[in-house]
Formats: structure tokens, C-alpha cells, sequence
């Protein structure tokens, strides 16, 4: 993306070019005279089709007892949320898992496939492919559709009424509220973003700097950290809006 910053330095002539400031390398579409980025978009696509394509595998041939390996793992995928979903909003939970087990499942299908697949490889005409949480447009996205479900789940629940913890427990911390709610997202967005660019930035260095031994279990500590970075986003929605319908911290 570049911009360039002017200064006007006579009134009566026209502005001096002072610098051109680039910053990184995107892939774009221009769709309606926005730009969109391009390579975001198509692994975006590849890891949701990996999720719907895994999802109709696993549910194809429902069997009482599992027959089928895909249907024992997405089964085990399942569990694993709802136990998520259950210990952070109480009985409320089962309306709230696909959300949950969705932004679990998108995040670290990205993150994994940033950590495994050589996307450098893949040369498009500028930019390079990434994984999709390695964009903060991405991580911004998800955390703003978190806060937009939380809001929703403390109205649908509790009506107007929901405002009032705002005054909780005293009117005097209605501002300190306000910006709790407003730093949620900023938190969820960029504690995601950052750990995903430094350890896709780690391996990349180590790659060009040795090769062979190092970068291997680097990666398998990526995967690792990439797994904890899903659970704690996708356990954190699920805490703010247990928080929203029972009022639970």
C-alpha cells in the first residue's frame, strides 16, 4: 500500500512530494473501487473449504456408532467446544457453540496452515501468501464479530436492560466500563496478529539462516503456539458472552 505525504510550502504553489511511504507488499483486487487483499481472500477461501469439505465428509453417513474416522474426529472437534462453550457461559451454552467452535476451527486451520505450508513458494504477481491471521484486518474482523455477537447475546437475553452493568457497581465506573468493551476487541485482535507474524517471522529468519536443523522444531512450536492462540480466542468469546447472558467473569 503506498501513500504519499505533501507539504504545502507556498500558498501559491502547488504541493512538494516529500516522501513515498510503502508499507509491506499486497496482492489486490479492485472490486467497486475498493481494494481488497487478494491473498488474504484465497486462503481464506482454501480454509474454509477445508472446514465445509471435512464438515460433509464427518456428516455425509451418520452412524449412532462412528464407522468413519471423520466423523469420530469432527465428533471429537464437537465435544471439545461445547466443553469450551459450557465452562464459560453455564447452562445457556448450546445456541452459542457453532460461533464459537467456528471462530476456533477458522483460527487454527490459518494458523496451522501458516506454520506447515511453504506459501513463499507461491509467487503472485506482488505480495506473497500468508496465513489469513497473520493480517491485522483479519484478527480486527474476527474480534469486531465477537463483540457484535456478545452485544446481541446480553440484548437478546436481558433487553435494554443489558445497559445497566454499565452503572455496576457504581455509576462513578461508567466510563472505565465503556472502555472495557471497547478494548475487548483491540485485545483479541492484536494478541492474535502478534503471535502469529512473530512466529511466522521467526521461521522465516531461521529458514534463511540455517536451513536444514533449525527451522523443524520451530515449526512444531509454532503448531503448538498456534493451537493455544485458537483456544484462548475462541474461549475468550465464549467468556465475554457467558458474561453478556449470565453475567458471568
Amino acid at each position: 500500500m503506498t501513500s504519499t505525504l505533501y507539504l504545502d510550502y507556498n500558498p501559491t504553489i502547488s504541493t512538494l512530494p516529500l516522501a513515498d511511504l510503502e508499507v509491506g507488499k499486497h496482492f489486490y483486487w479492485e472490486v467497486f473501487g475498493y481494494s481488497l487483499h487478494g491473498q488474504v481472500f484465497l486462503v481464506s477461501w482454501l480454509v474454509i473449504g477445508l472446514i465445509l469439505g471435512a464438515s460433509v465428509l464427518a456428516t455425509i453417513t451418520l452412524n449412532q456408532v462412528p464407522r468413519n474416522n471423520w466423523q469420530n474426529i469432527m465428533e471429537v472437534v464437537v465435544e471439545y467446544v461445547q466443553g469450551i462453550a459450557k465452562n464459560q457461559m453455564g447452562s445457556n451454552f448450546g445456541e452459542w457453540v457453532p460461533f464459537v467452535g467456528t471462530l476456533f476451527l477458522f483460527i487454527l486451520i490459518s494458523n496451522w496452515l501458516g506454520a506447515l505450508v511453504p506459501w513463499k513458494l507461491i509467487h503472485l504477481p506482488e505480495g506473497e501468501l500468508a496465513a489469513p491471521t497473520n493480517d491485522i484486518n483479519t484478527t480486527i474482523s474476527l474480534a469486531l464479530a465477537t463483540s457484535i455477537t456478545y452485544f446481541y447475546a446480553g440484548l437478546k437475553k436481558k433487553g435494554f436492560s443489558y445497559f445497566k452493568k454499565y452503572f455496576q457497581p457504581t455509576p462513578v465506573l461508567l466510563p472505565i466500563n465503556i472502555l472495557e468493551d471497547f478494548t475487548k476487541p483491540l485485545s483479541l485482535s492484536f494478541r492474535l496478529f502478534g503471535n502469529i507474524l512473530a512466529d511466522e517471522l521467526t521461521v522465516s529468519v531461521l529458514t534463511l539462516l540455517v536451513p536444514i536443523l533449525i527451522p523443524l522444531p520451530i515449526m512444531i512450536l509454532g503448531l503448538f503456539a498456534s493451537s493455544i492462540q485458537a483456544l484462548i480466542f475462541a474461549t475468550l468469546a465464549a467468556a465475554y458472552i457467558g458474561e453478556s447472558v449470565e453475567g458471568h467473569h
